[in-house]
């Protein structure tokens, strides 16, 4: 294995069967936050098996060859620890935040489940009904909805346009066998990221990984390259819902997370919709009141990215809310930002992102970021620095590029009696 010290509390380490570890030693805490991330997910599904790795995620935690599912939740959370999971577009992870005394069974249990489901017919009828219901609670709310049809619009026949929980045709003619394929394939060392902060030793961390097995047991196969992105459609799509609001969705794709020009379109982002004092908040929700919920968002992947609008209007006033997102869009556009809003902004993204990174969860996620995406490590100082070296030029360059109201798809989702849907 090579290990590599970053940092003066953070290591990396590459085992020789493609398991990459990465910890950081935060003294001052007295608990430790860990997780497995496996580099396989929605991204790489084909249509017919949409939402397979999501399942997956679910029926790992139905229990193991030395836990049932009810040992599994019991063991940690009888500690005061808690255990969770998630399935992105890009990858599942699994995770863990524990006393520090109590990270060798966090790791043993996180093993077990990623390594060892039983993945048993009985419970994936069981498992099946969860899925179900969890995605009759995303079709219950309509904020979440429009989202999942933006994706679909820029991206009908891609991956990265499907949905992430699948759809209740997919899930139901999903099989046991399905599992235990995408399980052989994917959870293996070579697409495998351990990451852990808290109050813990990098050495003793590589010797409970070792014990666990990580650095035992074979590479496995590469997975499938994920198809390249098509370009994103430039549309407007109208669903009817019978909804008390018009719920609206203005985004383009973007780029990936490793591109640079991140920082800029934040920062725009950043002053367009993020928080009361952006630049949306006050003028559709202060000035006009024609939402309660607006702000900006945007998402970085490993192939393509997406930023955009949404706002949640009385269908009377969404034709009046649209025309003043585009609007401030084509502004800045064509503007870009004063050198004292520039400031303002940079200086409001390094707040968020240095409040962001208190906890030793979130430092956690930093660190796996780090191997996910292939970005080199910056220390916060670097990483603030960054930021202040975003220029105005550059900023004004990817608000003409992405801002302009002409490239974004827009998605409305209300009701079939409002003239917009008509």
């Amino acid at each position: 294995m090579k290990t590599v010290r970053l940092d003066e509390r953070l290591f990396r380490t590459e085992a020789e069967n493609g398991v990459t570890v990465l910890s950081e030693l935060l003294p001052g805490v007295r608990s430790v936050a860990v997780g497995i991330w496996v580099t396989t997910a929605s991204v790489h599904e084909k249509r017919p098996k949409m939402g397979v790795s999501h399942l997956l995620e679910h029926m790992v935690f139905k229990g193991t060859d030395r836990r049932s599912a009810r040992d599994i939740a019991l063991e940690l959370e009888v500690r005061g620890g808690a255990l969770d999971a998630y399935t992105s577009r890009d990858h599942t992870s699994y995770q863990a935040r524990v006393l520090d005394e109590d990270l060798p069974r966090a790791l043993d249990v996180l093993t077990d489940l990623v390594r060892n489901p039983t993945l048993r017919e009985g419970d994936l009828d069981l498992e099946r009904k969860v899925v179900l219901e969890e995605i009759s609670s995303v079709e219950d709310t309509p904020d979440d909805v429009v989202f999942e049809l933006h994706a679909r619009t820029l991206w009908p026949e891609h991956p990265y346009g499907y949905s992430i929980l699948g759809t209740r045709e997919t899930v139901s003619c999903l099989e046991a066998d399905d599992l235990r394929e995408l399980h052989g394939r994917a959870y293996n060392p070579r697409h495998i990221v351990i990451a852990a902060a808290g109050n813990l030793n990098h050495d003793l961390l590589l010797k409970l990984l070792a014990k666990c097995g990580w650095f035992t047991f074979d590479a496995g196969p590469e997975l499938e390259a994920v198809d390249s992105v098509p370009p994103a459609a430039r549309t407007i799509s109208k669903v009817p819902r019978d909804t008390a609001q018009m719920h609206v969705v203005l985004g383009t794709d973007t780029f990936p997370y490793r591109d640079q020009r991140r920082y800029p379109l934040i920062l725009l982002t950043t002053v367009l919709g993020s928080g009361m004092s952006s630049t949306l908040f006050q003028r559709v929700r202060e000035e006009l009141g024609l939402a309660y919920s607006v702000h900006t968002y945007q998402s970085f992947y490993r192939e393509t990215g997406v930023a955009g609008v949404y706002v949640g209007s009385h269908p009377s006033a969404a034709d009046q809310a649209v025309a003043v997102i585009c609007e401030e869009l084509a502004k800045l556009s064509i503007e870009g930002l004063t050198a004292q809003r520039l400031a303002e902004a940079k200086q409001q993204l390094k707040g968020q992102v240095t409040l962001s990174l208190e906890s030793p969860s979130a430092r956690m996620y930093r660190l796996a970021t780090i191997a996910l995406y292939g970005e080199p490590y910056r220390t916060i100082d670097q990483l603030l620095a960054e930021i202040d070296r975003v220029s105005a030029d550059q900023v004004a360059q990817v608000g003409h590029e992405f801002l302009d109201p002409d490239r974004q798809t827009i998605v409305w989702l209300g009701p079939t009696d409002s003239h917009q849907l008509t």
